[in-house]
């Protein structure tokens, strides 16, 4: 069975940072991404950045860049998402999620709240 879990949301100053950890289990090859989206109630969920666990291969949204970095330690089934210079509007429910090179689907985690407020 596959399972995500996140951890590591709270409550965080703006400017501040904070590192999200998402934890794999049940997969049985590192052909996949693992993939950060966040949402805002009432708003679509938006992707904010993701990582192919077989080749490291990054990408960000443009909200991420230059502020967000995701790292991978395949030997903790971990991907971590490394957040500074946080804003307000960073706000939001932060969900890992993982698809497989071989399925257009995704496997979700449960969610993580991060907030940013003096």
């Amino acid at each position: 069975q596959l399972q995500l879990v996140e951890s590591g949301g709270g409550l965080v100053q703006p400017g501040g940072s904070l590192r999200l950890s998402c934890t794999t289990s049940g997969f049985t090859s590192d052909f996949y991404s693992v993939a950060w989206f966040r949402q805002v109630a009432g708003k679509e969920r938006e992707g904010v950045s993701c990582v192919h666990i077989r080749d490291g291969k990054t990408m960000y949204e443009d909200a991420a860049k230059g502020r967000f970095t995701i790292s991978r330690d395949n030997s903790k089934s971990t991907v971590d998402l490394q957040m500074n210079s946080l804003k307000p509007e960073d706000s939001a429910v932060y969900y890992c999620a993982a698809k497989p090179d071989s399925s257009s689907s995704y496997y979700w985690g449960q969610g993580t709240q991060v907030t940013v407020s003096s």
